[in-house]
């Protein structure tokens, strides 16, 4: 069964009963590939074509995560849109942005492919943008594969979902934080990460640039 599901400027289809050798073929076809990206879930594999609005808004948080990061001096691999997956979850996905700090970071240095079945670390950041239709559906396959860290960005507003840990019998979910994880010991708010992404999207780069390094060191101590 498949459902196509399109706004003027998006595609996003379902197409259910997929199996596991299907979509790790339709992954493998073009490792290299920005677009479509795909997201499977226990036989059930999206499939959602960017608009440009989408891969700006993405581009201007992944840039301004990076940015934020040097400042602060915490070590940072940026994954992109890498195919993270697990066979023995039956579970993948395509980012919008995703990110290794500090140990994760050092881990992964190097490395010419990621590969969770072979034991590599989960992103710890992933980034998810969401105009034309929500991520809520795709939290839990995040969870389920470790990810600590989910920026969710629906076109207006930029939420930082932190992973909340549950017991061995029930797998975590994501509830809203104040403050990202990965930035501290910098307090680095939500509201000003939505500002700075609205900036970033009608500014030029380099003054917005120079903009989120001042702030950064602001954050730090060292203006």
């Amino acid at each position: 069964m498949t459902e196509a599901l399109k706004s003027r400027s998006e595609g996003r289809v379902v197409v259910r009963n997929v199996g596991w050798e299907t979509y790790e073929r339709l992954v493998e076809e073009d490792p290299d590939r920005s677009a479509p990206r795909f997201f499977y879930e226990r036989g059930v594999l999206e499939i959602v074509s960017p608009s440009f609005e989408h891969e700006q808004i993405a581009r201007v948080i992944a840039s301004l995560v990076e940015e934020l990061a040097v400042e602060l001096d915490i070590d940072v691999v940026g994954a992109g849109s890498t195919t993270f997956n697990r066979e023995d979850l039956s579970r993948g996905f395509e980012p919008d942005a995703s990110f290794y700090f500090s140990e994760n970071a050092a881990k992964v240095r190097g490395k010419r492919r990621i590969s969770l079945d072979a034991g590599d670390p989960p992103p710890d950041l992933v980034v998810e943008v969401d105009i034309t239709s929500p991520s809520a559906s795709k939290l839990p396959v995040y969870a389920r594969l470790g990810v600590a860290e989910v920026w969710r960005h629906d076109g207006a507003r930029l939420m930082i979902l932190g992973l909340q840990r549950r017991d061995a019998e029930r797998e975590g979910r994501y509830a809203e934080v104040p403050e990202s994880a990965f930035l501290a010991p910098a307090r680095v708010p939500g509201e000003s990460l939505t500002r700075f992404v609205e900036e970033g999207l009608a500014s030029g780069r380099p003054a917005w640039t120079r903009r989120v390094r001042e702030w950064a060191r602001e954050l730090r101590g060292n203006p």
